[in-house]
């Protein structure tokens, strides 16, 4: 076929015999199509450009809106490997043209071929002219949906755009402008003006991609970032630079400020403080971002070196927090830009706490070259300010929150462990409470082991503590222990302490174990299942006096809740029999410390649990609602649906072909996690009717 298109005389029959060539297979796979893109580029390096032009790359080009993917594979292939065979002028006309309309194709694998295929093309052109609309092309790719177009896009078609255009400044420029558009377009997280919330942005699911794209790219691009700025050095060549970081004996001519040097300084005077602007549109919860942006913080002063890690990137983030820095390394002239980045307010001081103080501990102290630092600057927060008189720690719940997210390194643990054990043996209630706190939230970043060596024993020390605070702090604690392990040992040792608090027979100390382990219910062993159920029968069978009808509702509620989770679990025939059916026995005597809600629940459970019918559940959610006799109006002999001869019968449904089985009598795992769901909608219910009553 090769030979007879290369030399046949007639030009509709060489037109034929190269549609047959593109449309020999129907769905051609890598291999095929391979094949025939290579006897093609055989064809065009024989036939010429005007041929390769009018006959060869026409036929190819019919299959751009083929229904099969495969198909198009074969425009995106040739657009790469045919393109040295035609004219320039082609190239950054028809060809591009193309490559963009297989940009916007449906198939992810079409997409990526296109971006690989732009790679290619790109040292083909003749010239530059068209860098702005390639450009665009290679950030519409970076925030493709699919993560195969993005990595093809930030490994292959990036380093290509650079080195071909040369406009390094002007895709950081686009890059930051990018990241920052895409957190801002979003709604705020709460429409009260002047609260942090309000600063802060709810992200959607395709910004939040797009981010994590461009910071993936910001990545990317910093060894060129790095080698610009070496290579645009002012103050000595290349040549003259002893190695590829920069010395503290240079950035101090750097400070005097004598010399322009933007390729340098665009990293502290203008990616940093997009950065910080980014991070203070973060919620909490936005781990993986802030996790991106500590990568980038992290490389950059490995790149950097250590010595522009001390004197610019420190003082910027230090600043930033709202802290004391020193600017000597800084050139008079960007002082105004630095300064800016300090918090004016207090709701910029908690927003800084809540954004800012996450990168500085992970990424900036939290260079492998600043432990020490790192050790020191910690212990200051969580230690010595909360020891000053008349000084707790500043924005309490934030700085947790910011050392959470150190937590997330597992690098940094030991020095956390030790720091928290000086809280532990503090004097100091606050900052007992705080380690609790700051334990609690370690836990689902550690392993059994450091659990066992470290947190427990910190958690026991605060568990016989006198102040109740700190008490029920480390209660609440064990019960996150208890949600994430279920390793025998530390279940018993979780079991031991929990009894400890329990004799002490308070109504607070009860209702804090409960509601500690309640969230370990689904996630937990039958053993604490089991012990947690024989708890609630213990406390059920023999209760406190308690006057104080609160006292009895709280408890009750607490119970109930628990008694609802375990429902939904797989619970032995025993523990059934033995616990939870006594158990709710016994709440139902008191009645009037129950939520009607929990009420109708314990009800429907108690009825399931010891095989009761359907009919036996309605009349119980019938005497409250008056839901039997609905159902029985609706479905029976003489209802609306249940009357079969009608003179126009109405069918909301299309009635199924075949019968549906009857639905099993024996309760399932499914049926109790939904009537959980059910039994929360009679409480909303039971409360708007207690409203209502109220007003009457």
């Amino acid at each position: 076929m090769m030979c007879a298109i290369e030399r046949h005389p007639d030009g509709n029959t060489r037109d034929s015999l190269t549609h047959t060539l593109f449309n020999l297979i129907k769905r051609p796979d890598e291999q095929q199509r391979q094949i025939i893109m290579d006897a093609c580029v055989t064809l065009a390096k024989n036939v010429g450009e005007m041929r390769t032009e009018t006959e060869l790359l026409p036929q190819c080009w019919e299959q751009i809106n083929h229904m099969y993917e495969e198909r198009r594979l074969l425009v995106a292939q040739s657009c790469g490997e045919l393109a040295e065979f035609v004219r320039p002028e082609i190239r950054g006309s028809l060809i591009l043209s193309i490559v963009q309309q297989l940009i916007e194709d449906s198939a992810t694998v079409v997409r990526e071929a296109a971006a690989h295929n732009l790679a290619l093309l790109l040292p083909l052109f003749p010239n530059a002219e068209k860098y702005f609309k390639v450009e665009e092309l290679m950030f519409q790719l970076v925030c493709d949906p699919a993560g195969v177009v993005v990595e093809t896009t930030i490994k292959e078609l990036l380093p290509i755009v650079i080195n071909w255009g040369n406009k390094l400044d002007h895709i950081l420029r686009v890059l930051l402008s990018h990241i920052l558009s895409s957190a801002q377009r979003c709604p705020p997280l709460s429409g009260v003006e002047g609260s942090v919330e309000s600063h802060l942005r709810v992200l959607g699911e395709r910004e939040r991609w797009n981010i994590d794209a461009l910071l993936r790219m910001l990545v990317e691009l910093l060894p060129f970032i790095h080698r610009k700025a070496l290579g645009t050095c002012p103050l000595f060549s290349v040549s003259e630079l002893k190695d590829t970081v920069f010395s503290a004996s240079l950035l101090e001519l750097y400070a005097k400020g004598h010399v322009e040097w933007p390729a340098f300084e665009w990293m502290h005077a203008d990616c940093f403080p997009d950065l910080i602007q980014l991070s203070c549109m973060l919620p909490q919860k936005e781990d993986s971002l802030r996790n991106r942006i500590t990568k980038f913080l992290l490389a950059v002063s490995e790149l950097f070196g250590n010595s522009y890690l001390v004197h610019i990137m420190l003082p910027v983030f230090l600043v930033a927090v709202g802290d004391n820095a020193d600017l000597t390394f800084f050139p008079s002239a960007i002082y105004p830009r630095i300064k800016g980045l300090r918090p004016k307010a207090s709701v910029a001081g908690r927003l800084s706490t809540i954004c800012v103080l996450p990168l500085l501990l992970a990424g900036v102290l939290g260079a492998p070259t600043k432990n020490g630092q790192l050790t020191d600057y910690l212990r200051k927060l969580l230690v010595d300010d909360s020891q000053k008189e008349n000084q707790s720690m500043k924005h309490n719940a934030e700085t947790i929150d910011a050392v959470r997210f150190l937590c997330t390194f597992e690098e940094h643990h030991a020095m956390i462990f030790n720091i928290l054990w000086e809280m532990v043996v503090s004097s100091h209630t606050e900052m007992k409470i705080n380690a609790a706190n700051l334990l609690k939230i370690l836990v689902p970043h550690i392993d059994a082991k450091a659990v066992s060596t470290h947190i427990l024993p910190a958690l026991v020390t605060l568990g016989s503590d006198q102040n109740l605070s700190v008490k029920y702090a480390s209660i609440d604690a064990f019960g996150a222990v208890a949600q994430h392990f279920k390793n025998d040992m530390i279940v018993d040792k979780i079991r031991v302490q929990m009894d400890a608090f329990l004799e002490d027979g308070s109504h607070e100390a009860t209702i804090a174990v409960i509601r500690a382990l309640l969230k370990a219910i689904p996630h937990t062993t039958d053993r604490l299942r089991d012990y947690i159920l024989s708890k609630i029968f213990q406390f059920t069978t023999n209760p406190p006096y308690a006057s104080d009808v609160a006292h009895r509702r709280e408890r009750a509620n607490a119970f109930c809740e628990a008694i609802r989770a375990l429902d939904a679990t797989d619970l032995s025939a025993t523990s059934v029999r033995e616990f939870l059916l006594p158990a709710i026995q016994n709440l139902l005597k008191d009645s009037d410390a129950l939520d009607p809600a929990h009420k109708e629940a314990l009800e429907i459970i108690m009825k399931e649990r010891s095989g009761g019918t359907f009919e036996a559940i309605s009349k119980v959610m019938g005497a409250h609602l008056g839901l039997a006799s609905s159902v029985t109006s609706l479905f029976g002999e003489n209802g609306l649906l249940g009357k079969r001869e009608t003179a126009d019968p109405v069918s909301l449904e299309p009635e199924s072909p075949t019968p549906m089985p009857p639905a099993p009598a024996e309760d399932t795992r499914f049926m109790r996690i939904m009537r959980g769901n059910f039994t929360d909608m009679l409480r909303s219910k039971s409360k708007g009717q207690d409203e209502l009553h109220q007003n009457h």
